[in-house]
């Protein structure tokens, strides 16, 4: 008896708060038109924007050299020029291929990276186009969708030899005061994939309990009240394939096409009533295709949407706390580069984008996105603090440092279905750590 009176009289631990803003309105289509909009509209918007930007870098960069379009090159003179680059790929994927496989008796193989030696690249503006050549810009580094400035001079059969390059750099950054704050951690998790065959339900309750306090000794439970928010990035449940046909679904595959979701809820209701939780989309949930990907559904978690703390969020998704800028997505960009370009990591993938300044290269080329008239929502006017890409392979992380003393903190949040493994960041120092959970009893 006594024993349980000091258990009660413990004192109760309070969840620390943060400042929340959201930045997901450039990412929200509020009127969805598809009325016969081309594509080449939002390439037009992305030149006009990046050029601008790089015709305000070149002055430092080549003074003493003249810019000059496409159609207005001459033979033998350095200059410069900018546009847009096309990547001709040998082993890029096309419908023809897929009639091919249908009337074809062996099925066609078809990597995941399509790569090739024999890649060349081509950079357009309104005038025209030009092959470049040389050993300077590398085909394997690029993909179509990225906006150069190439120093260069044309050559006796119409190439544009490349003898130095110029991309956008990281954008301009907010610095942070750090150091002088409390610690307060940010949980990334995504790949949940409730529904699937590969989902733990017992690794989830563990992840769970962990976040809300219900797991562990005091010592782990003040660690966990330290946690101001959760992220899930992405692929949150996996909707069974076979009922996706098309077909009639009678009662009882319906109660199994819904199952997935109500199972989700349950977790975002326990989840919303102990702390904030922002959800975004990914390629397997039930919103829109194309990105950027709408939020989901409130109606889909009528229990957890009665919770203020909990947040259906776009994807790409952006926000701040206390200050610090986040964006992240819940993996498309990456993995579509992963395709289409070559890397040591795929934290050099998300790198690229940032020097790049552009969230997502290869949409519309090879990765679906709406068919914005006026605007690319995906170009980054500013550098964020925490750079977060959800379901990889693995967990990965880096801090990246740029010329005008931009920092980056770059993470790579894996599968928690697969690996059992979500990513906690201080958002005092930008330090992060893996948070492993199994229920395995192997040492």
């Amino acid at each position: 008896m006594e024993e349980a009176m000091e258990i009660d009289e413990r004192p109760t631990l309070q969840r620390k708060q943060s400042r929340y803003q959201i930045r997901d309105e450039i990412f929200e289509i509020h009127k969805e038109k598809y009325q016969g909009q081309q594509y080449s509209q939002i390439y037009f918007a992305r030149l006009h924007k990046m050029r601008t930007l790089l015709y305000s870098l070149v002055g430092k960069w080549k003074p003493d050299l003249p810019v000059k379009t496409v159609l207005g090159l001459e033979e033998g003179k350095e200059c410069i020029i900018v546009g847009t680059l096309y990547k001709h790929m040998k082993l890029k994927p096309c419908i023809l291929d897929e009639y091919s496989k249908e009337r074809s008796v062996l099925p066609l193989v078809r990597p995941d990276n399509f790569v090739h030696p024999d890649d060349h690249l081509v950079l357009e503006d309104e005038s025209g186009r030009v092959k470049l050549a040389g050993d300077v810009l590398s085909p394997s580094v690029y993909v179509t969708g990225n906006v150069l400035a190439l120093h260069g001079k044309e050559t006796g059969n119409g190439d544009f030899l490349v003898q130095d390059v110029l991309e956008a750099g990281l954008p301009p950054q907010i610095p942070l005061e750090l150091g002088s704050k409390e610690d307060k951690y940010v949980v990334f998790v995504s790949g949940l994939s409730v529904g699937s065959s590969t989902c733990n339900p017992l690794q989830l309750q563990l992840l769970l309990d962990h976040l809300t306090g219900h797991l562990g000794d005091e010592k782990e439970q003040t660690i966990a009240s330290q946690i101001v928010r959760v992220v899930i990035a992405g692929n949150s449940m996996k909707i069974p394939s076979g009922l996706l046909s098309g077909q009639y679904l009678g009662p009882k595959e319906q109660s199994k096409l819904s199952e997935p979701i109500k199972e989700l809820d349950i977790l975002l209701t326990q989840l919303a009533s102990a702390m904030p939780l922002d959800i975004m989309p990914g390629e397997q949930d039930p919103a829109n295709f194309a990105l950027p990907q709408q939020p989901l559904n409130r109606c889909l978690f009528p229990g957890a949407s009665l919770y203020n703390t909990f947040m259906s969020c776009t994807n790409p998704h952006s926000f701040e706390l206390d200050g610090v800028g986040f964006l992240g997505t819940s993996g498309q960009n990456v993995d579509d580069l992963h395709k289409y370009s070559d890397a040591k990591s795929k934290l050099d993938f998300m790198e690229r984008t940032l020097r790049w300044r552009h969230l997502a290269p290869t949409a519309p080329n090879t990765l679906g996105c709406y068919p914005f008239t006026d605007k690319d929502p995906f170009f980054l006017e500013s550098c964020p603090h925490v750079y977060f890409v959800g379901n990889q392979d693995k967990y990965d992380t880096r801090l990246l440092q740029g010329s005008e003393g931009q920092s980056v903190r770059l993470i790579r949040v894996p599968k928690f279905c697969e690996t059992g493994v979500a990513v906690a960041l201080n958002i005092v120092n930008l330090e992060c750590h893996a948070l492993s959970f199994s229920t395995s009893l192997d040492p």
